[in-house]
């Protein structure tokens, strides 16, 4: 279980905030007035029941989804629609439900992928690999072999990651998140697919990628104890609409997430 910050009041200020959000695919409604903040420091869960709107909010965060109404203030900035490398440049990194791997690179290519948009030199002084570019190069490198012995899978550095099995391969791309260095980490679903032995591990991961290197986090998460274990506040959506928000206890006693999620008999 995640152990408690020091000051729960001292998350911090919000770094993210949903304000009203709707957003539609023709006549159906994925997103309607949503509304909720992500503060700094924090672990923040989204959660529901399958076709809630979880994944479509995410998508909206990290600009995939343009919403039709509503905004999104992100470190002080108030935008109504973002591109995902505008995204990514702004420090906003993602992983996916489905993995989104380069499966004919290895692990250390994969996440050295991550640090593309860390990357400077045109590609003049990459194709050389000289001097400054040599520099950049090596630099990078340091910091991804860094990565690599945090989550623990230097035995598998220069395996290629479509032979790796399945909780693995979670882990590199988490790892390829990482190497973004991102101020706000958005996780659809890490753990789904996973036995009970990965899904420590990878809950291990993600508290220490929260406490040690400080980086906010979002999820999605249909495992309630991972969720209740991990998360410092949760929002509940059902149907695209907002129906719960606040501490794991306060939302694991909340009549309408009983009702449309955890089921009555809970």
């Amino acid at each position: 279980m995640r152990e408690p910050a020091a000051n729960e009041t001292a998350l911090g200020e919000a770094l993210l905030a949903a304000e009203d959000v709707s957003l539609s695919f023709g006549g159906v409604r994925a997103l309607t007035g949503v509304s909720f903040d992500i503060r700094k420091g924090e672990i923040r869960a989204i959660i529901g029941p399958n076709g809630a709107g979880k994944t479509s909010m995410l998508n909206v965060v990290n600009g995939f989804y343009q919403p039709q109404s509503g905004r999104i203030t992100f470190k002080g900035e108030v935008r109504k629609s973002m591109r995902p490398y505008a995204a990514a440049r702004g420090g906003i990194a993602r992983t996916f439900q489905n993995l989104a791997l380069f499966r004919g690179m290895t692990t250390l290519d994969n996440i050295l992928a991550g640090r593309t948009l860390k990357m400077h030199r045109g590609f003049f002084w990459q194709l050389l690999r000289y001097g400054p570019a040599l520099r950049e190069e090596v630099e990078h490198r340091r910091r991804v072999e860094e990565i690599i012995d945090f989550l623990e899978i230097a035995a598998i550095r220069k395996v290629q990651v479509g032979r790796l099995p399945y909780g693995l391969q979670k882990r590199v791309e988490l790892g390829r998140a990482l190497a973004m260095e991102p101020d706000l980490l958005l996780l659809d679903e890490p753990m789904a697919g996973m036995n009970l032995e990965e899904k420590e591990d990878m809950s291990r991961f993600i508290i220490d990628v929260n406490q040690q290197y400080g980086t906010t986090i979002a999820l999605i998460e249909h495992d309630m104890g991972v969720v209740m274990d991990l998360s410092d506040r949760v929002v509940v959506l059902d149907y695209g609409r907002k129906i719960a928000d606040g501490t794991p206890d306060e939302v694991k006693r909340d009549k309408d997430v009983i009702r449309a999620y955890l089921g009555e008999t809970h």
